[in-house]
């Protein structure tokens, strides 16, 4: 996630000062950010040793650690906020890390592709899965291992008694709150244990 404006919206639902923690924090720009616009402190988890040195860099604090085996490390409500950024559809254990993300954290915010956006869904109708800015990869050579929609996220939000706080959909660094399902290319949610 390098685009400033989309850092920026997805920052505004962090409480100022808030104490994060950022699941698969790639190389710690938003940490980064947060700790410099909002006053945020805290830690990124990331697996990669490249992202790992890049945070270390930026003056990120990192752990790393592999998400699939899980946040047991971490008391519950260890964070104001934890983050999952592109995260989710990555995971092979994807529910079981989002009820992990509202244990450890007072607050959860995800955001991944929405794979209900217009251009998928038209690229799927042509027969082909869809190749967008926000999903540039083949379907042979993806790291996305899971896909979803807006509407797939509430449903596994209400599965798992998970309050959602704010929903909108990001679209080319701006907020869509009119049918985000098919309007946007990222689902954004914030949400709390029920």
């Amino acid at each position: 996630m390098s685009d400033r404006a989309t850092m920026e919206r997805i920052a505004a639902l962090v409480p100022a000062g808030s104490r994060v923690l950022d699941l698969g924090c790639g190389d710690g720009a938003m940490l980064d950010f947060l700790q410099r616009e909002r006053g945020c402190s805290g830690y990124g988890i990331e697996l990669d040793d490249a992202n790992v040195l890049a945070c270390v860099k930026r003056g990120v604090d990192v752990i790393q650690l592999n998400l699939e085996e899980g946040l047991a490390m971490f008391d519950d409500s260890s964070f104001d906020v934890v983050l999952q950024i592109d995260t989710l559809q990555h995971l092979r254990n994807a529910e079981t890390m989002l009820v992990e993300t509202a244990r450890v954290g007072r607050v959860g915010i995800v955001s991944f592709p929405n794979f209900a956006h217009w251009p998928n869904r038209l690229a799927i109708a042509r027969g082909r899965m869809p190749v967008t800015r926000r999903l540039p990869y083949q379907w042979y050579d993806t790291p996305n291992i899971r896909v979803g929609t807006y509407k797939d996220f509430e449903v596994l939000a209400t599965k798992n008694r998970l309050n959602v706080l704010d929903a909108f959909g990001l679209q080319d660094g701006r907020e869509v709150r009119f049918l985000p399902n098919a309007r946007a290319g990222t689902a954004v949610f914030k949400f709390e244990r029920g």
